[in-house]
């Protein structure tokens, strides 16, 4: 049986999986060396027959991942076994050529190359749809007024559509630092033992850029034996980096579902999802809680590839065994973590009842920053009208009056300010209508990153 949730299908969706799984890393070395028996060929570096030999060869249904093994259990060596198993294939003069002129990691990082450049094809889609869900949530609150939260305490009214905005905002950052990773990994080496084209010399540089434009990679400008691994790290740098923001997001709605507040609920199946085991009544922040767990493992894999960018001289392997956890898992739980919070915010219910009930919780207090900018702009100093306004509220909190009530009682305040003219309606619209400029914008500033 696997041991690893995601083997066993509990996490990660199978268009990523299918990515990283041995049979498509296969598949990828066969294919890199029919492309590099293709090139050499046609730069009449090894015979034509030779070249099609391989090419016919190089098929996983000819050499098969399970042959490749076998060989890979006697030599303990990966590539060698591909390239042996290969060789016992071929029908014509192509064994003699299989692998000319290559180390190892031109076949490894190449094919690496490859399936990082196939996972952001997967991830930034999915990112795309994430930001639509977020866009309509904001465009359907721009409008709906609730109490701002500081510090865990009731602070001054916000927007719901604002709060979206700012997760949107931040995912669109996110996009972009994720489109950057993508250019500095989609990238291979054909150049062989520490990278110097040793065996092949200047025609190895233009086989080298045939190969990896024939495969869609970029051309590097200077390789050792291996990529170098502060592309991998900038990678899952930007899946850490991302995963964080998504347990921000999920970590606010879990809170926002405690029973003191009730103000969101993530999507929960009627009639037939269990809430606990013991306590039926309970309708729990799994799916966000989920989120969060996962995130934090997604963080921490970003410190091993950081320390995969050190290296002895032209190349150690101390990156290898750390990748081949560190690079899947981080795209796998990358990924799901995307999917599973679009799910959140697209089934998201929202109860504009207890919005309103919160929102008037604390009373007008929530109103102090309001009076004192009123105040202010009345004559009244700053310094002086945030001090009364701040003894004001340690009253009304004490006396459990109204802070208004308070402010009118003052006579020095009374000349300066009618509280009975204070607008609380006039107000609301005021953010109102920032919140839809707000909501405008990160629309925009998304339609951007489409272009």
């Amino acid at each position: 049986m696997p041991v690893s949730p995601i083997d066993y299908g509990r996490y990660g969706h199978q268009d990523m999986v299918t990515i990283f799984e041995e049979e498509k890393r296969h598949a990828l070395w066969l294919e890199i060396e029919a492309a590099v028996a293709e090139a050499q060929s046609d730069l009449a570096m090894i015979p034509k027959e030779a070249a099609k030999d391989i090419k016919k060869t190089a098929r996983p249904d000819i050499v098969t991942l399970e042959r490749t093994m076998e060989i890979e259990s006697k030599t303990r060596h990966d590539v060698t076994a591909l390239f042996e198993a290969i060789a016992e294939k071929c029908s014509g003069p192509g064994a003699r050529w299989v692998h000319f002129g290559l180390t190892s990691n031109d076949i490894k990082d190449t094919a690496l190359g490859l399936q990082l450049k196939e996972a952001f094809e997967v991830l930034l889609p999915q990112i795309d749809i994430l930001c639509e869900a977020l866009l309509m949530k904001a465009h359907e609150t721009k409008d709906l007024i609730a109490v701002g939260r500081s510090h865990g305490q009731h602070a001054v009214p916000i927007t719901y559509g604002i709060r979206f905005s700012v997760w949107l905002d931040e995912m669109i950052r996110h996009k972009r630092r994720i489109r950057n990773a993508k250019l500095s990994t989609m990238v291979g080496k054909i150049s062989g033992a520490t990278g110097s084209h040793a065996a092949l010399g200047l025609q190895g540089l233009e086989m080298q850029k045939k190969v990896l434009e024939n495969l869609g990679l970029q051309v590097p400008i200077a390789t050792t034996q291996i990529i170098q691994r502060d592309r991998i790290a900038e990678a899952v740098s930007a899946l850490a980096n991302l995963s964080a923001s998504i347990d921000k997001i999920a970590t606010d709605l879990r809170n926002l579902q405690r029973t003191e507040i009730a103000e969101t609920f993530e999507p929960f199946a009627r009639g037939k999802q269990v809430g606990s085991s013991a306590m039926p009544h309970k309708r729990n922040p799994v799916t966000c809680e989920k989120i969060s767990g996962l995130a934090r493992l997604v963080r921490a894999l970003a410190a091993p590839a950081l320390e995969n960018v050190v290296s002895w001289e032209e190349r150690d392997i101390s990156h290898s065994s750390t990748e081949r956890f560190v690079i899947p898992q981080a795209f796998i739980l990358t990924d799901y973590l995307v999917r599973e919070l679009t799910r959140v915010i697209d089934g998201l219910e929202i109860d504009t009842s207890a919005i309103e009930k919160n929102l008037s919780l604390a009373g007008d207090s929530i109103f102090s920053e309001y009076i004192v900018t009123l105040l202010t702009k009345a004559g009244l100093e700053r310094p002086k009208a945030h001090e009364k306004l701040r003894s004001f509220s340690v009253y009304a909190k004490e006396k459990k009056t109204g802070l208004f009530d308070a402010v009118r009682s003052d006579s020095e305040l009374k000349e300066i300010l009618d509280m009975d003219k204070v607008n609380i309606e006039e107000y609301y619209n005021s953010i109102r209508e920032v919140s839809r400029h707000i909501v405008q914008n990160a629309e925009l500033e998304y339609t951007k990153t489409l272009e």
